[in-house]
């Protein structure tokens, strides 16, 4: 019996994932790794899939050694790739802990050992699915895009809708703005553009097209802010352009010569402006978690009475763009919306804050600062804030932030990670990166979403947009949203105020 127990003691201790052997002989490096994706001392939760690395610059042979408790994982080889099963047996050990990496590699006879250094496992679990839209990183670059979802548990990912499935010879279909209601894969909605244009909105099931396009509003609704409880949707209505600068640094410019607020009830099938101001352009509306605010973006710009080109006049004059962040109170029981109240007053900064974001707990209100403009993707100096709402006081967040555009961002559903789009390391292509937030709103450092091959993301040719995240996966086929797009949509009505709520449907 004793010595059956010691060899499963000796078992566990000397579990090995490749057959990899740590070599005996070699000289110590005072430096960390240089690996890629960047996973050093980073934290990560306790559900998410196997981390896989590899040297950043070429070895000629590598091997790891992976410990936590009494698990040890060792492999190697051009790559370090735990298998599921080894993976969450060391996550299962350093729940609350640490997992210690230690990394060697040859280069020609010489083997290097390197620093250890820990992937800190969080007790917070993280949501099972993002979605993402993927679009290459030109700017005419839309005729072929994707709306996809991926399992962040393993590396499963699938297509939602991808929008060559209408595309038809020299009529193409731009998609964009996917959101959820309160993080439900089942109450989902996204818009296309141009050929057979639309909202697509999924709700338990059931799918329709609207045609939000009215006279009394200023476009289409993009944009989109779910209530979240309430069939509710407001949206930025937007003349938006694109254009181009010749001696800045961020040579593409996308900007909007007009943007407005509407709400939209998704029951009535009734759309009304709710911020329709002649001097201000109105985007990147945002809930609170209990529903009573409704956060947004807003630059104050008066075009002279003169102007024959509006486009032309703000792109002249896109310095001078600059967002601060607003909120209206909202009654949940009459569906009336209170004046605007000033929250973080960007331009006084002389600077620009877009995509405000609430934390799920109602304390903290994430965004993205940049010197001006509307499009922070484009640009390379776009950091995330964080504001405490309770005290009113907001910083950048230099633990997360890089020297390069971080833009998109989602709060996980327990507000202990974010989710946020960065280009930190090309300048060219965005993805997808996480943190966790502790409770004081302090970020740990960042970590590239996780692919079965490390080097995936620098063969694939495609940025990320708008990381969500969300429940579960989207069950609807993409050829389900391809039919409905088919079809010529349904009209809204426009009203000059929303009436009193529907009782909630099935399913919320």
């Amino acid at each position: 019996m004793l010595k059956q127990t010691l060899y499963i003691a000796l078992a566990a201790i000397l579990l090995t994932g490749c057959g990899k052997q740590i070599p005996t002989e070699y000289k110590q490096a005072q430096t960390l790794p240089d690996i890629y994706p960047d996973y050093t001392n980073v934290t990560v939760p306790v559900n998410i899939a196997p981390l896989t690395f590899q040297m950043d610059k070429h070895a000629d042979d590598m091997v790891a050694r992976l410990t936590a408790g009494d698990v040890e994982v060792v492999c190697g080889g051009e790559k370090v790739q735990p298998s599921k099963n080894e993976w969450q047996r060391l996550i299962a050990q350093a729940l609350g802990k640490a997992i210690s990496v230690e990394v060697y590699a040859r280069y020609g006879e010489q083997w290097t050992r390197y620093k250890p250094f820990s992937i800190l496992v969080s007790a917070d679990k993280i949501d099972p699915y993002i979605s993402y839209r993927l679009i290459p990183p030109s700017y005419v670059g839309y005729e072929d895009l994707f709306i996809s979802q991926r399992c962040l548990e393993n590396y499963d990912e699938s297509v939602i809708y991808s929008n060559m499935l209408c595309s038809k010879e020299a009529s193409g279909q731009c998609i964009n703005c996917h959101h959820y209601q309160n993080y439900n894969p089942q109450r989902m909605q996204f818009h296309a553009r141009q050929y057979q244009g639309g909202t697509v909105m999924a709700r338990d099931g059931k799918i329709k097209k609207i045609n939000m396009r009215n006279d009394s509003i200023l476009s289409a609704g993009v944009y989109p802010a779910w209530h979240p409880t309430l069939d509710l949707i407001v949206y930025s209505t937007n003349k938006t352009h694109q254009t181009f600068h010749t001696t800045d640094a961020n040579k593409i410019e996308v900007f909007d010569e007009a943007s407005d607020l509407i709400a939209y009830d998704i029951s009535k099938n009734e759309v009304t402006n709710i911020e329709k101001r002649k001097d201000e352009f109105e985007v990147f509306p945002a809930w609170s978690p209990d529903g009573k605010w409704l956060y947004y973006c807003s630059a104050h710009f008066e075009m002279p009475e003169e102007v024959k080109d509006g486009a032309v006049e703000v792109i002249s004059r896109a310095y001078e763009v600059k967002y601060s962040i607003y909120r209206k109170a909202f009654n949940p029981q009459t569906m009336e919306f209170g004046e605007r109240e000033i929250v973080f007053d960007a331009a006084a900064m002389d600077m620009s804050a877009t995509l405000p974001r609430v934390s799920p707990d109602g304390r903290f209100l994430m965004f993205t600062l940049g010197k001006f403009g509307v499009f922070h993707i484009w640009h390379h100096d776009a950091d995330l804030w964080l504001m405490d709402l309770a005290t009113a006081q907001a910083r950048p967040m230099k633990e997360i932030n890089s020297k390069d555009t971080e833009s998109y961002h989602s709060w996980s559903s327990n507000g202990r990670w974010v989710v946020f789009s960065s280009r930190r390391y090309d300048a060219n292509f965005t993805r997808p990166f996480i943190a966790h937030i502790d409770k004081n709103g302090r970020g740990s450092k960042p970590f590239e979403l996780p692919s079965e091959d490390p080097d995936y993301h620098r063969q694939f040719m495609k940025c990320y947009n708008i990381p969500e995240f969300m429940s579960g996966p989207v069950s609807i086929k993409p050829q389900q949203f391809a039919d409905i797009l088919k079809t010529d949509g349904e009209p809204v009505k426009y009203v000059r105020k929303l009436g009193a709520p529907q009782p909630p449907s099935k399913g919320k």
